[in-house]
This record gives C-alpha cells, structure tokens and sequence, in this order.
C-alpha cells in the first residue's frame, strides 16, 4: 500500500475515534456508529470494526456480523471513478451481467471493491430508470447506455486517457509558475 492511503487511513481512524466519544458505550449504539462512520467517510474500514468493538466492549464478530448484515455498507472505499452496473430487469435480460463481469475482468476487481490504487471500484445496482438505455452501466455521475462488452476497454481507457491529459495540464501549469 503506498504512502498516502496509508495516511489518509490513518487520518480516517483518528477521526473515527474523536467520534466514537459522542456515543454512550451502549451495544444498542452499534448501528447509529457504523452509519456515521459510513456518512462521513464512504466505507467503514477494517480497522475501524476493531475500534468500535473495543469501544462497545463487544466481540469484533458481533460488529462483523451486524456490519456484513446490512447492505448499506462498504468496506471498501469507493474508487475515484466509482462504476455502477446496473442489473435490474432490463439489464439484466440484456447482458448487464456480462458487462459487470467485463468491468471485473479488465479491472482486476470483484463488484463491491476498488482497485488498489483507488482508481476505480464496481457496484452492482437494481435499477437506475434507464431501462430504454439498457444495458446501462454508471461511471461517475454519467450514464453510458446500450454498453456491450466491447465498449467496457474503451470507456476505461478514456477514462485513463482524460486522467493522464488532466495530469499534464497540471504539471504545464505549475512548470509555468
């Protein structure tokens, strides 16, 4: 893991701790804590079950447990360019599990999780209510439709392609200054 996710994790546990004083020691509190760590930082980290486990004076897989329970939450951070597929029926019956499996293959990933460098992570969706766009897959906040798999390469490559112009144009600008 390189240096800045390594801080950045850290920063994210040290303000999970400040929060965790805010919530009587109480067993009842377990979900009010995983839903506010899951607001304010998107994911609640490994780590993180441990702290509140040790807070609550619980088993760590009673906070596994319940945490794992509930699909609202993440235990990855959502990547940079989070990607959601959607498979609900007019997807689905229109390969949309072909194309999630795409996204998977080309991004070394299983849906639920982000790619190392935090680039990119993969959510399977019920609908998004764009069934005339079917297969529709999500990529930030714009909607690709009609995606075969033949267009999974070539929408991450552009992705790729527009970070990497993104990243000279700031390296020209500060060279400038």
């Amino acid at each position: 893991m390189d240096e800045e996710i390594l801080t950045e994790e850290a920063l994210i546990l040290n303000d999970i701790r400040s929060h965790l004083t805010t919530f009587e020691k109480e067993r009842g509190n377990l979900i009010p804590i995983l839903q506010m760590i899951q607001e304010k930082h998107a994911y609640i980290p490994r780590e993180a079950i441990k702290l509140v486990a040790e807070y609550l004076e619980i088993p760590v897989c009673e906070v596994y447990g319940v945490a794992t329970f509930y699909n609202q939450f993440r235990f990855h951070p959502p990547g940079k360019y989070p990607i959601k597929v959607c498979l609900g029926t007019a997807c689905h019956v229109r390969s949309g599990d072909i194309i999630l499996e795409n996204f998977e293959r080309k991004l070394e990933i299983k849906e639920g999780e982000t790619t190392p460098d935090r680039e990119f992570s993969i959510e399977r969706v019920a609908c998004v209510g764009c069934c005339a766009l079917a297969p529709v897959a999500i990529v930030g906040e714009t909607v690709h439709g009609h995606m075969a798999p033949s267009k999974v390469e070539g929408l991450l490559l552009r992705i790729r392609i527009e970070k990497e112009k993104q990243e000279r144009e700031k390296l020209t600008i500060s060279g400038n200054n």
